[in-house]
């Protein structure tokens, strides 16, 4: 043998892991059968919430470069894919742990306070990473659950606040991108004449609808009129600029523009690995989303109404935390500045070449 055998438990610490369940029920009378569960599910959920941070560390290196080199997007790409594939079974553990009932549950909760999953500082430490800062988080987070930790985790969470975030990095990233005006062809404006274009024929559509009531009409052209807001405030970069300013946008209005030109012209050869990019971080925000939905939803049903062993309002603060917590939601709202593929302004000849593999021998 080239190396020292090793052995399979020793390998694994299956010692320490298995024996590292230690029942407060137990230590205070007659042993709770589900606390068992209770313990192993959420050792789990920190076993892989290690190898989420193992990950995104390793795609946050990756990407905290002057320039981030193309070569490192599909190993980015396929890290992201893996962090999903963990998501997928961290929403499935809740069948699991769902099949305790809340009287399973109260038979050992009260020994639980005030221990809550809110003081798990590895998820604290992926949200954070992300792009959820402290000034994004609902109140009860910033000044509730953070007295809640020790010292030593408030100093980390304290220390990575100082550092930029995934989210920032990626806003640098899109605002490199030479989309806005290429070799004299001013794209923006063009797609701004399609959109205005397609907004007045909808406008036409509306009115002459004689299937539509007059209360149905003004309905509609409302709807129409805010999507007409939302493109005028893409186009005027004082008011874009002041929603950011209020935290109502994240992303800077150069990298926004350079993200929606990317799906928009998602099947050029050069913007394919850029757009799975972004789809996967749509994809890891959504699981994350659904995790803290499904959660909420658990919370309830073990909880009713009852306060939640951390002081917390249980369910009532993961419903609120679920849309509140997304980080990357203008990645969503990208949707909204999309116009149909037949529709596109038609790239020179020059640029389309550009943005394919173009090889001469």
């Amino acid at each position: 043998m080239k190396y020292e055998p090793i052995y399979y438990s020793e390998y694994l610490k299956l010692e320490d892991i298995l024996g590292a369940q230690t029942l407060k029920s137990l230590e205070h009378g007659a042993e709770a059968h589900d606390e068992t569960l209770f313990i192993i599910i959420h050792q789990t959920y920190e076993l892989w919430f290690k190898q989420i941070l193992h990950e995104f560390n390793s795609i946050y290196d990756l990407f905290n470069e002057t320039k981030v080199k193309p070569r490192n997007l599909g190993t980015i790409n396929h890290r992201l894919g893996r962090i999903i594939e963990i998501q997928k079974v961290l929403n499935q553990q809740l069948n699991i742990i769902e099949t305790m009932t809340p009287l399973d549950f109260m038979e050992f909760r009260d020994y639980l306070v005030p221990a809550s999953g809110f003081q798990s500082i590895q998820f604290r430490q992926i949200e954070l990473k992300m792009g959820l800062r402290q000034k994004y988080r609902l109140q009860a987070d910033k000044a509730f659950f953070n007295s809640r930790l020790e010292q030593k985790d408030k100093d980390l969470l304290i220390k990575m606040e100082e550092e930029p975030t995934f989210l920032e990095l990626l806003d640098a990233w899109l605002a490199r991108m030479p989309f806005a005006e290429m070799k004299g062809f001013n794209f923006w404006q063009e797609y701004q004449n399609i959109v205005n274009q397609m907004l007045d024929r909808d406008e036409e559509i509306i009115r002459s609808n004689q299937t539509l009531s007059d209360k149905e009409k003004e309905f509609e052209l409302r709807n129409l009129n805010g999507t007409r807001m939302s493109f005028q405030i893409l186009f005027d970069e004082k008011k874009y600029n002041e929603l950011r300013s209020e935290g109502i946008v994240k992303l800077s209005r150069e990298a926004k523009l350079s993200a929606i030109f990317i799906k928009l012209y998602r099947d050029e050869p050069i913007l394919q690995i850029p757009n799975r990019l972004l789809e996967l971080l749509i994809d890891m925000d959504e699981m994350f989303t659904t995790w803290r939905y499904r959660h909420a939803i658990m919370a309830h049903r073990m909880l009713g109404t009852k306060i939640g062993t951390g002081g917390s309002s249980g369910h009532e603060y993961l419903k609120k935390s679920t849309e509140n917590n997304r980080v990357f939601s203008d990645l969503f709202n990208l949707a909204t500045y999309l116009i149909p593929i037949k529709n596109l302004p038609e790239l020179p000849a020059e640029i389309s070449s550009s943005l394919g593999f173009n090889f001469e021998s």
